[in-house]
């Protein structure tokens, strides 16, 4: 089968004034076997028109949307989209179609790509979506075709390293906008809590959500390919018209993004990892591949190559946590031998496999870390599916159903509330997910760059220790400074993206390699103690403290601005305790009121005196002039 480049496909999604979102054009069709212009869309993406075109839209002349669809296929990865959406008024277009009634006519031109390249990809789409409504006629696809192919031939060798990854992501402005509050969002999400982004229009959601996620080391290149494990909600008359014998998506919830490359028979990428924990307590069971999933991933297996498995049980709230560690011993082994897969004959590897099933029967591995220590019991350690580096970056986040949803749509909603679904960072525009607090833990509010966390408890752990106020006051001063040169604004390296995102990295390592330190909790209590406990219950340490990486031996264990407390500590803690607390808040409210008041009345009290002694002085003079003008007539 011909290598697929990383765009999948262009999509046009239009709103029928009657059948609301809907797709309308896909090159190539998303199902196999319909044309271009089929309104149909395969199961796991049938959320993709409501995710392409925005709620409230239609109050916008343009925007731009990033969003996450789940794999399908059985390709195991997250699909990135970005869409472009533009609206036009129905009169100025040159070919009207029947269907549309309404006065203006919205669309979006979507990119469903398996590379992360979200701003380089919105530069590239923004320009043919402005040259594609300026056709007028809506016909007129070839330019849509020649986007495809265009873009897989310029994207086919893009590396996920370097700059373009970061186009459009700037920590710069999100650091002036939210000042000290960076750091508390960093660690919401390391602590794997259901964080809701909210603000209108949707560029400027994906934009701030986005960029949170690009300060974690490798997280935007690495960290998201199983971002989007979820399973939409279906009816029983739509399961029954789906594949005989499919794979169900809930049977996947808990596999991570290699595991088909590797399960396919080694034909996928040999140097990444394949992930160990993928399953919960329950019963064992074959999960074979489909005949689609085969033709997506290129696999020429025997018939009855299986890999063992264990389905994972239904998820629930009372579900501890060490559910999420149980490993099947096959998985593990597999992983060792994956050089020899490499060379070994297809069918060859077919036989492995079905023998190392049968040696899977025993009692799966539970790897569960030790209550007073931390540290795991396992030798070959947990293995998160992702593309690391020699420091364990990214970290295992977005897995084993903690989801990424730049943009959520409100049919998504049940999402929140899904017992599969571990936490969330999603972005929403509707106020019905601002409403409903009860489903997040927190919820940043954008325009105000405020940061409400419902938990008094959760409140109290991510209160910044000094050294944090420290390093976000490092943070915010540099970022401040010759922001107001038009030539040097953003182009430095200190105060920069760039080294904004060196900051945070160097933070991250440096919590790292305290937390392997012997008799480190006066070290640790500098991050705060309370955090790193809840951190250590949370899946990506897990996975990260269950492996050994020596790289971090070389990097300082101690907090980066760690140091004896002083006079101006005490003041960034006025300061922080004034802009963040309620009472603070209406503390600082009064003094700005009452200095605006202060002001007001001295310029009144200022004009009444002034304009008195301008009275009395134009009275005087006029008796003078009254006086020298009398004197006069006198002496005549």
């Amino acid at each position: 089968m011909e290598k697929r480049g990383p765009v999948l496909h262009i999509v046009v999604v239009g709103f029928h004034h009657k059948k609301g979102c809907q797709v309308e054009f896909s090159y190539p069709p998303l199902k196999p076997g319909e044309g271009h212009d089929s309104h149909s869309l395969p199961e796991e993406w049938k959320y993709l028109p409501f995710l392409a075109l925005p709620d409230g839209a239609h109050n916008y002349q343009e925007d731009t949307v990033f969003f996450h669809l789940p794999p399908r296929c059985g390709d195991r990865t997250t699909v990135y989209g970005v869409s472009c959406y533009r609206q036009i008024e129905a009169k100025a277009l040159k070919v009207r179609q029947a269907d549309i009634t309404r006065e203006t006519v919205q669309k979006s031109v979507c990119v469903l790509s398996q590379l992360p390249l979200y701003g380089l990809l919105q530069a590239k789409l923004q320009l043919i979506t402005h040259a594609y409504f300026e056709e007028k006629d809506f016909s007129q696809i070839s330019i849509l075709k020649e986007l495809y192919d265009h873009m897989n031939s310029s994207l086919g060798n893009t590396s996920l390293e370097g700059s373009q990854v970061y186009l459009g992501l700037s920590p710069r402005d999100l650091v002036l906008h939210f000042r000290h509050k960076v750091l508390i969002l960093f660690k919401l999400i390391l602590l794997e809590k259901k964080v809701l982004f909210y603000i209108s229009p949707v560029n400027r959601l994906v934009g701030a959500l986005m960029t949170v996620l690009s300060l974690f080391p490798g997280m935007i290149e690495h960290g998201l390919s199983d971002c989007s494990h979820y399973r939409p909600r279906k009816s029983i008359s739509e399961d029954a018209g789906l594949q005989e014998n499919p794979p169900r998506l809930d049977d996947y919830v808990s596999v991570s993004a290699a595991d088909a490359s590797n399960a396919s028979l080694g034909m996928g990428k040999g140097d990444r990892k394949m992930s160990g924990d993928n399953s919960l307590e329950g019963q064992k069971a074959d999960m074979p591949f489909s005949q689609a999933e085969k033709a997506c991933n290129g696999a020429q297996s025997s018939n009855g190559a299986v890999q063992r498995l264990k389905v994972p049980s239904r998820a629930s709230p009372a579900s501890s946590e060490s559910d999420w560690e149980t490993l099947d011993p096959s998985i593990l082994e597999e992983a060792h031998l994956k050089e020899e897969e490499r060379e070994t004959p297809a069918s060859e590897q077919a036989g492995n496999l079905r023998s190392k099933g049968a040696s899977s029967e025993g009692l799966p591995i539970t790897v569960q870390p030790q209550a007073n220590t931390g540290h795991t019991v396992l030798v070959q350690g947990l293995v998160s599916g992702l593309e690391e580096d020699q420091y364990g970056m990214p970290l295992a986040i977005f897995t084993k159903g903690y989801l990424c949803l730049p943009y959520m749509a409100l049919q998504q909603h049940h999402l929140l509330s899904d017992v599969t679904v571990r936490g969330f960072v999603a972005g929403a525009t509707n106020i019905l997910f601002r409403q409903q607090k009860h489903l997040s833990d927190a919820i940043v509010e954008i325009e105000d760059a405020h940061v409400q966390i419902h938990d008094p408890e959760l409140r109290k752990i991510l209160n910044p220790t000094t050294a944090d106020l420290r390093f976000s006051d490092y943070l915010v001063k540099h970022v401040t400074e010759n922001r107001d040169d038009v030539f040097l604004d953003g182009t430095g390296w200190e105060g920069g993206d760039e080294w904004i995102r060196a900051q945070f990295s160097a933070y991250l390592h440096a919590l790292l390699a305290a937390v392997l330190q012997p008799d480190n909790e006066k070290i640790l209590s500098d991050f705060g103690t309370g955090f790193v406990t809840a951190w250590k219950n949370t899946h990506n340490y897990r996975v990260w403290n269950s492996n050994k990486h020596p790289a971090l031996a070389e990097v300082n264990s101690s907090h980066p601005f760690q140091g004896q407390y002083s006079v101006s500590d005490v003041k960034l803690r006025l300061s922080h305790s004034v802009q963040n607390s309620e009472r603070g808040k209406k503390l600082g409210n009064v003094m700005v009121s009452t200095s605006r008041n202060v002001v007001q009345t001295g310029k009144a009290v200022g004009q009444s005196v002034g304009g008195a002694f301008t009275s009395a002085k134009s009275a005087m003079s006029s008796w003078f002039s009254t006086f020298t003008h009398s004197t006069q007539s006198l002496g005549d």
